[in-house]
């Protein structure tokens, strides 16, 4: 385990994500005594573009909600 100031975290962000990637933990902490653990997410952050063709829409999209009449222009 690793434990740097913020300062430090600050200039060797980059090397300390690599050495959470690597497995190891990592811990920064900021001079009135609270502490962060940097952790990697569970699964991959979602590129653009992944869910195209997952989602449809209805012909009926732009047609008035019933009940909306006083809302519409």
């Amino acid at each position: 385990m690793q434990k740097i100031t913020l300062n430090e975290a600050k200039i060797r962000l980059d090397e300390l994500l690599t050495m959470v990637v690597l497995g190891n933990d990592v811990i920064i902490a900021k001079e009135d005594g609270t502490a962060f653990k940097i952790v990697p997410l569970s699964q991959p952050y979602p590129k653009f573009g992944s869910a195209k063709g997952l989602v449809e829409i209805g012909d009926d999209f732009n047609d008035p909600i019933e009940g909306f009449e006083e809302y519409m222009p």
